[in-house]
């Protein structure tokens, strides 16, 4: 599982990658809510599952089952 700091479709797909089988995405729906109620969650579901199929479409994916840490590459040093 992984929590933390997920915000975006892509957080969602570097989390599956790595090996999560899950993972929580509670703020942004937080304030989806606070902002819009209901129909604001509604809107960031469809928002965060745009942003997951298109950044699978990139990749070349068509499944979350297909994710892998071979498809993540490192854009610099990591750390202090």
């Amino acid at each position: 599982m992984m929590d933390s700091g997920v915000r975006r479709g892509g957080d969602v797909l570097k989390a599956l990658a790595l090996g999560a089988r899950f993972v929580f995405v509670g703020r942004p729906f937080n304030y989806a809510a606070a902002v819009g109620g209901q129909a604001g969650v509604t809107h960031a579901i469809k928002l965060l599952q745009a942003e997951v199929d298109r950044n699978m479409a990139m990749l070349g994916i068509n499944s979350v089952q297909e994710m892998h840490a071979g498809l993540l590459w490192r854009d610099g040093p990591v750390g202090p």
